[in-house]
């Protein structure tokens, strides 16, 4: 080992991803060891540093080339000893001259004036802080002025941070790319609106909040009753858009963006209150180049030309029809009903046969559908005709039965299933899909009639559990309905 050229040695740990794998490869000889060492350039610390300060200074010495470094204290007790604190932080910073990638979750000790540490990190592009309760938006402002080349910034449960500066210093000054803001309750979607002309530099955004979000916010200063407005904002680079648990009326707020963005490719909307349809296809009829949506909805109450109020879906199978003509390269899609009672159908806006002729129109390879209580075997028979159709997720399906595995099988590119609290389908299901050998992977969560017996060998690779998993889509909802 010990006369292996560089550049072979070189070529052998670009193919090793593992970090456990790494750091078993640098014991097996002193070259390997110094090699390994001098081209990592990434790097996770949990909170098993103790002490801390010294220990990060030992281990930062053998690793002099670091360009992503994650520090995670998620679990942390007294315990494992002393934080990560604000002397961590100088080391850090002092000791990782090609840092531009730096992550801190869980570091409840690092305060503001510690974020001035980072001006000597000249080349870190991206910052990510996950649940920073110390840092306010005092920190911030130094992590504005002191980080120049800043492009990607992630603020996730960071309870002490408002806008008060520093997103309209990054705006008017800074060069953010990547914006997400995640359960920040001292900032709200129109605090957002003092980036001012930053958006038009932006091209991946999200905004979330989760608890109670049905309580009364802060109101956009703006607004005024009566007379139609609109912001002077231009996010025509904006790909990425992601809004979840917002409240979108009466006043706009972030649904401006809505109604100016151009150039999206990826498009998530969960639980967003105050969706106008018409707004929605509008939307759709600009964005061509969209590949990927996702639509979390719930029933409210609606009004329709036709038929009055109505307690469903705000969207329906006008918006569906709106892709199918105006987004050709749709790949990904993904509708999430919640709170829809299967005895009633009419609470989704959409219909089985609005999706099918999404489906038949655009080049979707994957699609997931939640709560579809409208989608029926003959649906999945609709299904087995879909020429690009790779990946398909069913949950809370009631209406699905053995019958519609054995139509969707015949999709021609299907390869990937799976299928959670459908209760419906038995043993005798799954075993139409081991016959048919086509299948790379199946998924089976919490379906009560499919035993661990019935899907082995089912696919090449089988995933089982008989209980039923929390899913993504009731994150940060309260169990109710909104009209309750």
């Amino acid at each position: 080992m010990e006369d292996l050229p560089e550049p072979l040695l070189a070529d052998i740990l670009r193919r090793i991803t593992r970090a456990s794998d790494l750091n078993s490869l640098s014991l097996v000889s002193k070259q390997l060891y110094t090699f390994e060492g001098e081209h990592r350039d990434a790097i996770y610390i949990g909170c098993g540093l103790n002490p801390a300060t010294e220990a990060l200074t030992s281990l930062l010495s053998r690793f002099s080339n670091l360009s992503k470094v994650e520090i995670n204290y998620s679990g942390w007790t007294p315990s494992h000893g002393e934080q990560f604190n604000e002397h961590c932080l100088s080391v850090l910073s002092s000791q990782c001259p090609l840092l531009s990638d730096l992550t801190l979750s869980f570091c409840s000790n690092i305060q503001d004036a510690s974020m001035a540490y980072l001006a000597r990190c000249t080349k870190l592009r991206c910052l990510k802080l996950i649940s920073a309760p110390a840092i306010s938006w005092c920190g911030l402002s130094l992590v504005a002025v002191v980080c120049k080349h800043l492009s990607v910034l992630h603020l996730v449960d960071c309870i002490a941070v408002s806008v008060d500066g520093w997103l309209a210093y990054l705006g008017r000054h800074g060069s953010l790319e990547e914006l997400v803001v995640k359960d920040c309750k001292e900032i709200s979607q129109y605090d957002l609106l003092k980036f001012g002309p930053g958006w038009q530099k932006l091209q991946k955004f999200e905004f979330e909040i989760n608890g109670n979000y049905w309580m009364p916010m802060s109101i956009d200063p703006s607004y005024v009753p009566g007379y139609p407005y609109s912001y002077e904002i231009c996010c025509e680079n904006l790909k990425h858009l992601r809004l979840a648990h917002i409240i979108t009326e009466p006043e706009i707020g972030l649904r401006f963006l809505l109604g100016k963005c151009k150039a999206l490719e990826t498009l998530r909307l969960e639980y967003v209150i105050g969706l106008d349809e018409s707004e929605m296809i509008a939307l759709f009829q600009r964005c061509s180049n969209l590949k990927s949506i996702s639509l979390w909805l719930m029933p409210l109450h609606c009004h329709s030309v036709n038929h009055g109020f109505q307690f469903r879906t705000p969207l329906t199978n006008g918006s569906l029809e709106a892709l199918a003509l105006s987004c050709p390269m749709l790949e990904v899609v993904e509708l999430t009903f919640t709170f829809c009672d299967p005895d009633w159908p009419t609470e989704i806006g959409f219909t089985q046969k609005g999706i099918l002729t999404l489906m038949q129109s655009c080049p979707i390879r994957s699609l997931v559908l939640n709560g579809a209580s409208i989608f029926y075997n003959s649906g999945m028979k609709g299904l087995s005709s879909c020429q690009f159709l790779q990946t398909l997720e069913i949950v809370d399906c009631m209406s699905l039965t053995d019958a519609g595995l054995d139509f969707v099988i015949q999709a021609p590119r299907l390869s990937n299933l799976t299928l959670r609290k459908c209760n419906n389908v038995t043993d005798n299901g799954i075993a139409a899909l081991a016959c048919s050998g086509k299948l790379e992977s199946l998924t089976v969560i919490g379906c009560r009639q499919i035993s661990q017996e019935g899907v082995h060998g089912a696919a090449k690779s089988v995933r089982y559990s008989a209980d039923t998993e929390s899913h993504d889509s009731l994150k940060g909802m309260k169990v109710q309905c909104p009209g309750d």
